[in-house]
């Protein structure tokens, strides 16, 4: 219907496209940074297989339901098959096994929750805002 009311009416209606605000990690450093940040405000990393298919799927769904500003969470992308060795600091510093895809909740410094494949949109984001 609303086809034939753009043909028939001119209508230039567009749908407003979400954004979602990542901040792409790829130093080691920012982990420091990430870490101390979250004395003020959570942080979030979703670590993402770009050849995984559910690793995509999963983050899909998480886009699709993530509504928060960045006043408040800072999120985090990293891509997993080019930036591994920081996926392993990130095990070593926050004492989390590695999982993909896998997301982290950094609170005070340490790891408030975590969760893996489907479990990750599972995680109620605004308990920690």
């Amino acid at each position: 219907m609303s086809f034939f009311k753009k043909i028939f009416t001119g209508s230039t209606e567009q749908k407003e496209e979400k954004v979602t605000p990542w901040i792409a990690l790829t130093e080691i450093t920012q982990l420091e940074d990430i870490k101390e940040k979250s004395n003020t405000k959570p942080q979030i990393i979703f670590k993402h297989s770009t050849r995984c298919g559910i690793s995509r799927m999963v983050m899909n769904q998480f886009v699709g339901y993530y509504n928060f500003t960045e006043e408040e969470l800072d999120l985090y992308y990293l891509d997993l098959l080019n930036y591994r060795d920081i996926s392993n600091e990130i095990a070593s510093k926050f004492q989390i096994l590695h999982e993909s895809p896998q997301l982290l909740v950094i609170k005070s410094g340490t790891v408030v929750a975590y969760a893996s494949h489907g479990q990750i949109n599972e995680i109620d984001l605004s308990q920690y805002v």
